[in-house]
This record gives C-alpha cells, sequence and structure tokens, in this order.
C-alpha cells in the first residue's frame, strides 16, 4: 500500500510506500527532498494496518469521533504534537464511527483513546485527554 504525499516546491504527487512514511525522500518529478509528514494521517483500516507493522518510528493512535467533545478538545493537541514528532513519529486518526471494527480490536470502550505502538505492539495507552508533554513521554520510551 502506497500514500500519496504531495512535493510542497512542484505539487507533484508522490507515492511512498507505508513502511518509508518516516522519511523524507525526493520528489520523482523536481527531486527536491519531501519534509517528514507533520500532520495527523487519518487512516482506513488497511492503511492503519500496514502502517502500524511497517513503520520504522512509534506511531501514536487517536482513536475518536466527530461527536465527541473531549476529542475536539485534544484535537488541537494531537495536531501539535504530530509537526513536534516529525520525521520520529507518525500520528495516525481513526475514526471510530467509520471502522469500528479497528476500536473493537483495541477494546476501545471510551473516546477519545490513544495508543502508542512500535511495530505493531502497544507499549502506552490512555483513555481520555492526555497532555502532549505525557504523550512526548511515549515517544522517548518507544525511541
Amino acid at each position: 500500500m502506497h500514500m500519496i504525499r504531495p512535493c510542497p516546491i512542484c505539487g507533484a504527487s508522490n507515492r511512498v510506500p507505508a513502511k518509508h512514511l518516516s522519511d523524507t525522500g525526493r520528489c520523482g518529478s523536481c527531486k527536491s527532498a519531501l519534509p517528514p509528514i507533520s500532520e495527523p494521517i487519518e487512516v482506513d483500516a488497511a492503511a492503519f494496518a500496514e502502517i502500524t507493522r511497517e513503520a520504522k518510528v512509534p506511531v501514536l493512535v487517536d482513536f475518536w469521533a466527530s461527536w465527541c467533545g473531549p476529542c475536539r478538545v485534544a484535537a488541537p493537541e494531537v495536531h501539535e504534537l504530530a509537526r513536534e514528532m516529525a520525521g520520529r513519529g507518525l500520528v495516525l486518526k481513526v475514526n471510530t464511527e467509520e471502522y469500528p471494527t479497528l476500536a473493537a480490536q483495541f477494546r476501545v470502550q471510551s473516546i477519545p483513546y490513544f495508543v502508542l505502538l512500535r511495530r505493531g505492539i502497544i507499549i502506552a495507552e490512555r483513555t481520555g485527554v492526555a497532555p502532549r508533554a505525557e504523550m512526548r513521554r511515549w515517544f522517548a520510551m518507544a525511541a
């Protein structure tokens, strides 16, 4: 499976395998460096499975829903954490309304629910809004 990453210089679409999402790489068109991903990635079940299995860096997963007030409160913190961890970690977002089987796989009872994975293995998890500093510590533990 490949993700599409736009080049910030020429706008070309670049197909990047899941295992290389944390790499910078180069644009296939203009050869400019592609910056590391610095925002949360909304994923479906197939992308989730491949990214969490293949990523070379720890992966924080935010299980959320659009109707969830605490999820909306957490969203800016999650986005900022993705920016801070660019190149050293990935942040995925799973909409529990669209992908309930993924939520069930992790026994999500309440949202927001955060889990940090390293090669598919749970390193840390938490239900409820998590302070960014705590999530940063999780990434440090998993490095």
